[in-house]
């Protein structure tokens, strides 16, 4: 449900005035709303496999509105002050580019907070094992979403980046209103469970969290710093604003088969931790789930479904097809590539290794800058392919990273059990 936000999204915007520069504000108004919400991404594994008692509820919970408080002050401040300056120079930014996105920025301002709220909500529903209202909670945020675009589409009234930031911004705080309902008895069992610090398992400190949650603070940031990267470097290639006009199209679709693997991520932390952990079935269900998403990418990417997907869905012109469909051939093999990273994931984070994650994200993010370089100044690839071949790298390179310590991760559980 969350991918089916992309596509429509950028659906209503190709379909407004000024598409092109209006697509590109999106895409850099996006990236920067995702490297400021970075800090809380990992809020929803962090729930999951810390809340397990009253004591460790309450301090998680003081613990990510701190954050929550944190990030909506970093955006108001990059948007309302001179801080906002060296985006326009590093991504030479047409004028009307440059304002559309700006004030698409600020339209984002209760993203951050809200997706932490709704996160740490939903990790308490994850580990109670009623996913089936995370689902629910999506649902709420696409309808509000789309209700919110309609309504701006019929109107006319405002440039199609910001209806897609208040779209956005609409559906993400509704979706935050209803996790929060729907976690009710959650919050009133945890919050009703008097302090035992007598078990090892409610000593849960706030050096602890912070411990357990910068790795993975620092993950999701470096990570999400992949979509600026990309942005900064397309910005400086052959065909710049058909790139940049393209690449949040292209993002949308691949996270259509991608987004099954982030939510295998949380659901394995939490098989996982179980007694049973029933390992064998986690393993097979994700080696399907991944075959199955990139089988499916690929009948669209290599297919006439492609020209049917870019035109007749995603609103694109002729012109901008031609640059959005290569990217996405390349694209094929990352949903597979991705869930494989969410076991990986899961295993080191069921095992509180969580430095490790940080590590292989950084050297994700080395391998697409890398082939960023090479492929942009180096060949002078069009900027949306090169892209696409760079993120494909840095994703086999996390992948290989994480081999060595998810086998220790393994083996030394293997040996306690024994």
């Amino acid at each position: 449900f969350m991918a089916a936000e992309g596509p429509l999204l950028a659906a209503v915007i190709a379909r407004l005035g000024d598409p092109k520069p209006n697509l590109a504000a999106f895409g850099i108004a996006y990236a920067l709303g995702l490297i400021l919400e970075a800090p809380v991404i990992m809020v929803l594994s962090a729930a999951t496999a810390l809340a397990d008692g009253g004591h460790a509820f309450r301090r998680l919970r003081r613990f990510v509105g701190a954050m929550n408080v944190a990030v909506t002050i970093a955006q108001v401040a990059i948007v309302a002050t001179p801080a906002w300056e060296p985006s326009t120079t590093l991504l030479r930014l047409p004028p009307d580019v440059d304002r559309l996105a700006r004030i698409g920025l600020a339209l984002l301002a209760p993203w951050p907070a809200a997706i932490g709220y709704r996160r740490f909500h939903q990790g308490l529903l994850s580990r109670a094992g009623r996913t089936r209202q995370v689902a629910h909670g999506t649902v709420v945020r696409l309808s509000v979403m789309a209700a919110t675009a309609a309504g701006l589409f019929v109107s006319g009234r405002a440039p199609g980046a910001w209806v897609g930031c208040l779209a956005l911004s609409a559906g993400v705080c509704a979706e935050a209103l209803a996790a929060r309902w729907m976690a009710r008895d959650e919050v009133a069992r945890l919050g009703a469970e008097p302090d035992d610090h007598t078990h090892p398992d409610r000593r849960l400190s706030y050096r602890a969290i912070t411990a357990f949650y910068i790795p993975l603070a620092a993950t999701s940031l470096i990570g999400l710093a992949v979509q600026p990267l990309t942005t900064f470097f397309m910005a400086r290639a052959r065909a710049p604003l058909e790139s940049l006009a393209v690449l949040p199209v292209v993002h949308a679709l691949t996270f259509l088969f991608r987004a099954t693997g982030l939510s295998y991520q949380d659901v394995a932390i939490s098989l996982l931790g179980r007694p049973d952990r029933r390992r064998g079935d986690v393993l097979r269900f994700g080696m399907w789930l991944g075959v199955g998403a990139s089988v499916a990418l690929g009948a669209i990417a290599w297919t006439p479904l492609a020209g049917v997907w870019f035109g007749s869905v995603s609103g694109l012109t002729p012109e901008l097809i031609g640059f959005a469909i290569p990217p996405t051939r390349w694209l094929t093999l990352l949903p597979a590539l991705s869930v494989l990273l969410s076991l990986q994931r899961a295993i080191l984070v069921d095992a509180r290794r969580t430095v490790a994650l940080t590590t292989a994200t950084a050297a994700e993010l080395a391998g697409v800058a890398l082939g960023l370089l090479v492929l942009i100044r180096g060949l002078d690839w069009i900027g949306a392919t090169a892209a696409a071949v760079a993120l494909l790298a840095g994703r086999l390179v996390a992948n290989t990273w994480l081999l060595p310590p998810c086998a220790r991760a393994l083996r030394r559980e293997r040996d306690a059990r024994a």
